[in-house]
């Protein structure tokens, strides 16, 4: 899967968004009539001029004004009069319909004239003028206009003709979803295999680190094309659904309250959706830099597997990084969408910062020795390494500590700022260190052939060979120990291998030793006598009995 794939989708999403949802916009005026009245006002101070929305059949036909403490006492009975007058003028055949001002007491007067029947709609006030920057007839003369215009048009909605065209537009527009939905959900399959044929050509020419990367951000460009897919989807059946909904008089109150409802949860699931977007795209980012970093760098035999247990380290800390940025950012826009105020929690999050740096100030020495410590690749996920009276592998390191697994299975941790000396050991190479004690009576020339045979055929065996970076050095006789001499050999391997090629080395030799007839230095101890009369007198002993 290509970057581009993830680039045609997020478009076919922004242009179905555009396509679908557009028609549903521009029947609600604005995004703020969606929204609950006592929302539209929560921060503002009571006395502060407000405004809310008359409904009919779903749409805000026209907004009065109110101080903010008396706003629901003008709206509610305005809405109740305008639904009755609604309701008469829709079930009334008649179609005579006459909306009128009146000016009296400096202010004017809606009446509604159905069959000649004249019904009392509202008063217009200098609120309502100063909210559209209006004089008090001007602001009349909207109302006026936008009372019959809104009526004429719901009795023309409810028409069998004009339902009838609503429905073959409701049928096209269900067709359309489902030939769009398919189109993204079943690609051509034959162009899925064929990439797939050619994909698995071109990792197979490839060395195991660059075919672990290309995987590596293959995996994470599929997983936000699958997202991508998927909110496609999401668009395309709500978005045309709640436009389906918007084209009938009847459910277009459906589509304001799935709406209102739908609006909070979409503005934090975009948000949520970016984030993730933006965290695999970073994954995929950073396997293409380390595929790079890999590709022109000169790969041997040796720093093959140091090279990829340091990108392994990089990738693991980058991740890691780009993960906790990404949901910070995320989570901070997410509430500042819903609308809370982020400004205080910025400015608690800086102080309590501040108070925290000069309070873990251990931390921070951990985190810059972490990031010292994988700049100059002291040692990598996968590495042995020994700090201190510790030792292990290394299962995991990031900027603040380093974890071990000893030989029993324990898991160490390890604060970076309190590793100052380490040892690493499988750095590009290892060496078996090997100690070989051999009875003093046995002719060393002899033993020192052995050895050497023995070496010389491990280092040329098919199954040892390939751990066996150089051939095996007999240094000869290295000490005298307690009752034999000591034969020193050195085998360079590849790294953490040192231990599994001294163990068979060792078999080999006691074999060799065994056909040979020459013997292993035993422990053993030595008693000088020396009489004295008819006394017995221990002169030396060995050391393992001091008591005699």
């Amino acid at each position: 899967m290509k970057l581009k794939s993830c680039l045609t989708i997020t478009c076919s999403i922004l242009i179905t968004t555009w396509v679908v949802v557009s028609p549903v916009k521009a029947q609600l005026p604005t995004i703020k009539n969606l929204e609950p009245l006592l929302q539209q006002s929560a921060r503002q101070p009571a006395n502060s001029l407000v405004s809310g929305c008359i409904w009919l059949d779903g749409r805000c036909v026209f907004k009065v004004a109110a101080l903010k403490s008396e706003l629901n006492d003008r709206i509610n009975p305005i809405q109740e009069r305008f639904n009755e007058i609604a309701k008469e003028y829709l079930q009334n055949d008649s179609e005579e319909l006459q909306v009128i001002k009146e000016y009296r007491n400096d202010t004017y007067h809606i009446y509604v004239l159905i069959g000649g029947k004249k019904q009392r709609l509202m008063n217009v006030t200098n609120y309502d003028g100063n909210l559209r920057g209006a004089t008090l007839e001007e602001r009349a003369d909207q109302i006026l206009e936008k009372v019959e215009k809104s009526l004429k048009t719901a009795k023309l909605e409810r028409q069998p003709s004009h339902l009838i065209e609503q429905g073959k537009i409701a049928g096209a527009t269900a067709v359309l979803m489902l030939l769009v939905s398919l189109a993204i959900a079943n690609p051509k399959n034959s162009k899925k295999r064929s990439g797939a044929r050619e994909t698995s050509e071109e990792l197979s020419e490839l060395n195991p680190i660059m075919t672990k990367l290309i995987q590596r951000q293959k995996v994470n460009l599929g997983a936000v094309k699958l997202v991508l897919s998927s909110l496609a989807q999401v668009v395309i059946w709500v978005g045309g659904t709640i436009f389906i909904l918007g084209l009938f008089p009847y459910t277009r109150t459906i589509q304001l309250l799935t709406i209102r409802t739908l609006t909070i949860p979409f503005q934090v699931g975009i948000v949520s959706l970016a984030t993730y977007t933006v965290i695999r795209l970073g994954y995929a980012a950073i396997a293409k830099f380390n595929s790079t970093i890999a590709n022109h760098s000169l790969l041997t035999s040796e720093n093959d597997r140091r090279l990829q247990l340091r990108i392994t380290t990089i990738s693991v800390v980058a991740r890691s990084i780009v993960t906790i940025s990404c949901m910070g950012i995320g989570i901070l826009v997410a509430l500042d969408t819903v609308g809370i105020n982020i400004a205080p929690i910025l400015a608690g999050a800086g102080i309590i910062g501040i108070a925290v740096s000069f309070a873990s100030q251990s931390l921070i020495k951990d985190t810059i020795n972490g990031f010292l410590i994988i700049l100059e690749d002291q040692y990598a996920v996968g590495d042995v390494i020994k700090v201190g009276e510790y030792s292990g592998l290394v299962e995991n390191i990031n900027l603040r500590i380093t974890q071990l697994r000893d030989a029993e299975g324990k898991l160490i941790t390890i604060p970076n700022s309190e590793i100052k000396v380490v040892a690493n050991l499988s750095s590009n190479w290892a060496r078996a260190d090997l100690n070989i004690p051999v009875a003093y009576q046995t002719d060393v020339n002899k033993a020192l052939k052995l050895v050497t045979q023995v070496a010389e055929a491990m280092s040329v065996d098919e199954s040892w060979k390939g751990l066996i970076l150089e051939p095996p050095q007999v240094l000869g006789v290295d000490n005298f120990g307690e009752g034999g001499v000591i034969i020193k050999v050195w085998i360079k391997t590849q790294p953490l291998q040192q231990w599994v090629v001294s163990r068979e080395f060792r078999r080999r030799i006691k074999e060799g030793f065994d056909r040979s007839g020459i013997p292993i230095h035993m422990p053993q101890q030595q008693v000088w006598y020396k009489r004295y009369s008819s006394d017995l007198l221990v002169v030396e002993q060995n050391k393992d009995d001091p008591q005699l």
